[in-house]
């Protein structure tokens, strides 16, 4: 018999996107003790809530300086976003995850967000951290004078529409028929 062949899939070509930074230095990673705790802070997941986020936006930070929201969603990206947030969808994003590092690398805090940040944004911001760390990582001496948080928006824009569809500071391009009662 013959071996059944199976069309290339989504998943198969997701696998290729997969030779981002992480996947190709993976052999070059140094193992010694300020490498552990570097490594762990980078890969615990930390949140942060919706009255978190509306206070730094609202606050005297500057936007793609002191914070940098990423949105992973995908076609859910139309509809309404998060003021000065950069949609990075992940169907792309091991394609484009070095240059957000690159983008990114002198800002303190980045934050990862999808619809209800249960799936693409956290794995988003792990795979960040990962990538980052080990670009930057190389270098220890200017990653450790620089301080560098990755966050995930508890709730992820559900939760945060909800609360500030209605601020324009915070909220842009919020469509009701979208939204609607469903999630508000």
């Amino acid at each position: 018999m013959f071996p059944i062949l199976r069309p290339l899939t989504a998943f198969a070509t997701s696998a290729r996107l997969r030779q981002s930074t992480f996947a190709r230095t993976a052999h070059k990673r140094p193992f010694h003790s300020s490498w552990s705790s570097f490594a762990q802070s980078a890969m615990a997941t930390k949140y942060i809530t919706p009255d978190e986020l509306a206070a730094i936006i609202k606050s005297e930070k500057v936007p793609a300086k002191d914070y940098f929201i990423v949105d992973v969603r995908d076609d859910d990206w139309r509809g309404g976003n998060i003021k000065g947030s950069q949609n990075t969808p992940s169907s792309e994003f091991y394609a484009k995850v070095d240059a957000l590092v690159e983008q990114t690398k002198d800002v303190p805090m980045v934050i990862f967000h999808c619809a209800l940040s249960q799936v693409r944004g956290p794995k988003a911001a792990r795979i960040y951290a990962q990538t980052r760390l080990i670009r930057l990582g190389e270098n220890e001496e200017e990653t450790e004078d620089k301080p560098h948080e990755v966050y995930v928006l508890r709730g992820g824009f559900s939760d945060f529409q909800a609360k500030f569809k209605d601020d324009p500071e915070l909220v842009e391009n919020w469509e009701k028929d979208v939204w609607g009662a469903k999630w508000s």
